[in-house]
């Protein structure tokens, strides 16, 4: 077999030369399928000294001490991992072929189960296959223990770009960090189940569109060939889900991947997961009363009750929230009311607090950086952070009885935002009107506003009701949930830069 030039080296050569002397063997080093009835955990819980019980496990060797004609392996499945005993005149010139495994191959066994002289509960190998043979060596770290009766590890797989680029590494030789996704998994299976509680509807909208919108942010551009025409990867799910509403739906949500061509950091991936919902008849206020009972509600029922801790803080999610005008947070931090100040004003308030102001075009822009600097940080509770200025807001309705203010309302939680809602604008003269403001933004530089979506306008012209819109950042609350700093820990596969080859 003619090895990959990149990849000649001792170790791999010497798997490379064990694959071709299991072949001579006549044995298939990657088989087709193995007859699994049991996994390690099982078996640890349901064994009893002295009843000894038939089982069929697989998993992945991640350790062997040869013995002569014995041998002790751990091998390790989805639920951890357990020791296997192997003796030669068990199972004949399959012990043979055994000397040809190594540590990552995956093995599938037959035999009873027994406690050793140590007391660790083991298989006695009756009958073993090789499933899967491993041709790269694993990053696999090793255990001693020092004179003070401290573990050390030594060779462990450390290096976080490494991590993240080759997860399924990451996975095997850190199998704890499978439980966070897990926990990511439950958190969504659980928002689904308060939903569809509710009695809401979840639908699916198009990933490729020929406007985006629904927020303010730069869309990544594609290009249909048989349309021969530009498509925009969807930025938010919010303009087809409300259009379902005027449709007549009575509520709908859609937990999706959105896209947005930004930039990355401990919080943001250009490719992440929202959960959006509408429902007529509906205002912000409620909205804030459904969004403190779907949280509670997921942490009871995942986690077992609403108080975390993150990054040294403890978090307790029971309701009600905090809630706070965003232009009294601001003006509590700055001295400065963003709805009377003049455009010359908030400028030296941001320059004052130090914001990066070379990309806030407008004075939408500009307020938005300033809370994110002065205020955001120290938003640690559940708190929401309500009645933003018109000019960061243009699909949401104006405040019913405070001027310059829309009802809109974010969830901040340990300094992040993990969620943001509206009583939505149905007016269809306004929205246009809105519309064409974001417009003069976009000619002014401004790549992240809001383009003109006439379609939508058509739509609220045949009459959308009262409605009430949220969005969740799944990523976002997961990271609070399981105490995750970075965005990058709670998504399998984050982006990452171009994978440069020596």
């Amino acid at each position: 077999m003619e090895l990959p030039q990149d990849d000649i080296n001792v170790l791999i050569k010497r798997r490379f030369e064990e694959l071709d002397e299991l072949k001579k063997k006549g044995i298939e080093p990657f088989a087709y399928s193995f007859d699994v009835d049991s996994d390690s955990q099982t078996i640890k819980e349901k064994y009893k000294d002295g009843e000894e019980f038939n089982v069929k496990i697989a998993g992945r060797i991640i350790a062997i001490r040869r013995m002569g004609k014995a041998s002790f392996t751990h091998i390790q499945d989805h639920l951890g991992k357990i020791q296997i005993y192997l003796r030669k005149d068990d199972i004949n010139e399959m012990y043979d072929a055994f000397k040809l495994m190594d540590i990552g191959d995956i093995i599938g066994v037959e035999g009873f189960v027994f406690r050793t002289k140590t007391g660790e509960v083991s298989v006695h190998v009756r009958s073993l296959q090789i499933l899967s043979k491993c041709l790269r060596p694993l990053p696999t770290p090793k255990e001693t223990v020092d004179e003070l009766g401290n573990k050390v590890i030594h060779d462990q797989f450390t290096d976080i770009e490494l991590r993240y680029r080759q997860r399924y590494v990451d996975l095997i030789v850190n199998p704890q960090i499978k439980d966070t996704f897990i926990k990511r998994s439950r958190i969504i299976s659980s928002m689904r189940r308060f939903l569809d509680s509710s009695g809401y509807l979840e639908v699916e909208t198009p990933v490729l569109q020929p406007l985006y919108g629904g927020a303010a942010a730069r869309p990544f551009v594609t290009h249909h060939n048989t349309l021969d025409t530009k498509l925009y990867l969807r930025i938010a799910d919010e303009l087809y889900l409300k259009r379902l509403i005027v449709g007549g739906f009575n509520g709908v949500y859609e937990i999706s991947k959105d896209f947005r061509n930004e930039g990355m950091d401990r919080t943001h991936n250009p490719e992440f997961t929202m959960m959006e919902l509408y429902v007529p008849y509906k205002d912000y206020e409620w909205m804030m009363k459904c969004v403190e009972q779907m949280v509670f509600s997921i942490c009871t029922e995942v986690f077992g009750g609403p108080e975390f801790e993150f990054e040294g803080n403890k978090i307790n999610f029971n309701p009600p929230w905090q809630r706070v005008s965003m232009i009294d947070a601001i003006k509590e931090k700055t001295g400065v009311n963003v709805i009377t100040a003049s455009d010359d004003e908030i400028m030296s308030a941001a320059k004052k607090f130090g914001v990066d102001i070379k990309n806030a075009v407008g004075r939408a822009k500009l307020i938005d950086e300033l809370f994110s600097a002065t205020v955001e940080p120290g938003l640690i509770q559940p708190t929401f952070i309500m009645d933003y200025p018109l000019e960061l807001s243009p699909l949401a309705k104006k405040h019913r009885s405070k001027e310059g203010v829309v009802e809109r309302f974010e969830g901040y939680v340990a300094g992040r935002e993990i969620c943001n809602a509206f009583s939505e604008l149905n007016d269809p003269l306004e929205q246009k009107q809105r519309f064409l403001g974001q417009s003069r933004l976009i000619e002014e530089g401004d790549e992240e506003a809001h383009q003109i979506d006439e379609d939508f306008i058509r739509a609220l012209e045949y009459g959308m009701p009262p409605t009430a819109g949220l969005g969740i950042g799944i990523d976002r609350l997961t990271m609070l949930f399981t105490g995750q700093s970075s965005i990058r820990d709670v998504i399998f596969f984050p982006q990452m830069k171009t994978e440069v080859k020596d």
